[in-house]
């Protein structure tokens, strides 16, 4: 049988340097970017009628549902389910199991980390998902989302570059996206190779939300 666990809001992770300073998270930074089409779609919202905090809420409860079955199937534990509504539970299941779909056709591989928060000298984040296939090492990133934007590929390259600082000796080169249907249940994955851009425009962003902070200190 497999193991239960109840794991499944998780605290707000701290990520502290080799010094112990504590420095922010990928998240955070991003933060600072404006998003057009979200900021459309609580408008949307809004003209008919409808809070967009409610809808935001059940959203995130299917997209953390999809994300917490995913983990527990890694983990190879028993996710403990008693806290959704079937309705969300529904959705979430058809997201998860296009994706063991996706898994058969790509093939045998080995998980080589889960949910793993790493940091360097200026910032940290947690990644999603590791594997090694074929000799290589691949990042995994899952998004419940209606589609991939390219704030996800800024977000991407910065836990590529989290991954291979520390841990040079097993560099990824490859990373995937992989977009879960909050509605349908559809699956997208999407493959990047070179985000050398994506990641200079963190660390471009990364400066401003340090100055930003040192200004709102004085």
């Amino acid at each position: 049988m497999k193991e239960e666990t109840n794991n499944i809001l998780k605290a707000h992770q701290i990520y502290k340097n080799k010094d112990g300073i504590i420095v922010p998270g990928v998240t955070t930074v991003l933060s600072i970017l404006a998003k057009p089409a979200l900021i459309h779609w609580a408008w949307d919202l809004g003209i008919k009628g409808i809070d967009y905090r409610k809808v935001k809420d059940n959203e995130a409860n299917i997209g953390t549902l999809a994300h917490y079955l995913i983990e527990c199937d890694d983990r190879g534990i028993q996710p403990d389910i008693s806290r959704y509504s079937p309705a969300n539970l529904d959705k979430a299941e058809n997201a998860y199991l296009a994706l063991l779909d996706w898994e058969k056709g790509f093939g045998e591989f080995e998980i080589v980390a889960i949910e793993q928060p790493l940091v360097c000298d200026v910032f940290g984040g947690t990644l999603d998902k590791v594997i090694k296939k074929d000799n290589e090492y691949i990042l995994i990133d899952y998004k419940t989302s209606k589609g991939i934007y390219f704030e996800m590929k800024v977000q991407l390259s910065a836990y590529k570059y989290l991954w291979n600082f520390n841990y040079p000796e097993r560099e990824i080169k490859t990373c995937y996206i992989f977009r879960l249907g909050k509605e349908d249940g559809s699956f997208e994955s999407q493959r990047y190779d070179d985000l050398e851009r994506e990641l200079s425009l963190f660390l471009s962003l990364l400066e401003v939300y340090n100055l930003k902070k040192e200004i709102e200190k004085k």
